[in-house]
């Protein structure tokens, strides 16, 4: 297969710029497999959608403020890094827990003349950074500097939240709280887990009184998930790499709706990468889920509308089929639905 197969038109007026009023007041296109029959719903619908004994999983990772906005230090020219993760085999988490100057991390760069290995970058609040080397494809190693204890108190004062490129607008007070999902809890992800922002107090509290279950994985959501597949065959295509983790709990509880036959329901793309990794524990998956994967776990699905030729758009292909995922994004188009981050959601069963 090829990337051309996965793409669509949208209208750019359908691009969400800001989140709704109330989170579970976004639409909710339910769609059935294996036929594709859609029905058009609210999302604070989707727990009439459910069963007893269903099991949510959700990915409860943080965003950080990963967005470092700065100059070179001597020339004075805009420098701009975005934290993607430790370049050192420790969990992203510890890292920034750590002394700034303790790990060297991987940041893509932008400036108007790029980095060279030596130089030296300047932040708000007295963070530092300078460049160790430039591997390419924009990123670069960089080893920071903070009179703060901290890189995570470091980068609460000089970050800001990184908006996915596609929302054009400045960042506002009210995205620090709306670009987490409300259960939000281990940092490290510079996106969010866009499927959970849909969900409330009140959606949980519907859910536990129906009966259905939910746990929790975390998977550090990198900028790859933004990044477009290369033109051509999607075997050539080199995934993105994410660290995750499953917990002992997380995994007795999904053996054990596996041995009872109860659903398994990923809440975004995200929770199918990690569940369908086949490993547990703390690891690294760079797994990419096209047209003909096999799902061991995951039953049925909850996601926000993605963007065309994306690695995700190919992975609700892979669980819906490509026809039927085109068909129903034709379908939310017609109906005007809002796409990407700050959009509506599908619920795939």
């Amino acid at each position: 297969m090829h990337t051309d197969d996965f793409d669509f038109q949208l209208p750019p007026e359908l691009i969400a710029q800001a989140p709704l009023a109330s989170r579970d007041a976004s639409r909710l296109l339910h769609v059935r497999r294996p036929g594709g029959q859609v029905q058009h719903r609210l999302f604070r619908e989707l727990p009439s959608l459910l069963r007893e004994g269903d099991l949510l999983v959700f990915n409860d990772s943080r965003v950080i403020p990963a967005r470092l906005i700065g100059k070179k230090k001597g020339t004075g020219g805009r420098a701009e890094l975005l934290l993607v993760r430790p370049a050192t085999d420790v969990e992203t988490e510890t890292a920034l827990k750590a002394n700034a100057a303790g790990t060297v991390w991987t940041c893509l760069g932008q400036s108007s003349k790029g980095f060279r290995p030596g130089m030296e970058l300047e932040f708000d609040a007295g963070l530092a950074a300078t460049v160790i080397a430039a591997p390419g494809g924009g990123e670069y190693q960089v080893k920071f500097t903070s009179p703060l204890a901290t890189l995570e108190e470091a980068i609460a004062r000089a970050g800001k939240l990184p908006l996915p490129p596609y929302i054009t607008r400045d960042v506002e007070l009210a995205d620090a709280d709306r670009y987490q999902t409300i259960y939000a809890r281990k940092v490290g992800s510079v996106a969010a887990p866009t499927a959970g922002l849909h969900f409330t107090p009140e959606t949980f509290a519907e859910l536990e009184k129906r009966g259905v279950q939910r746990t929790f994985v975390s998977l550090e959501v990198g900028p790859g998930t933004f990044m477009p597949v290369r033109e051509g065959p999607l075997a050539d295509h080199r995934m993105h790499e994410e660290r995750a983790t499953i917990s002992v709990e997380t995994a007795r509880l999904i053996a054990t709706a596996k041995q009872e036959k109860r659903r398994v329901i990923a809440v975004g793309t995200t929770v199918v990468r990690t569940l369908e990794s086949g490993k547990s524990g703390s690891f690294a998956t760079s797994i990419f889920i096209t047209p003909g994967f096999q799902f061991q776990v995951v039953d049925a699905l909850v996601t926000n509308f993605h963007l065309p030729k994306s690695t995700l758009v190919m992975l609700v292909s892979a669980f819906l089929g490509r026809e039927n995922t085109l068909a129903a994004y034709a379908e939310a188009i017609r109906e005007k639905y809002r796409f990407f981050s700050y959009g509506d959601a599908m619920f795939i069963e």
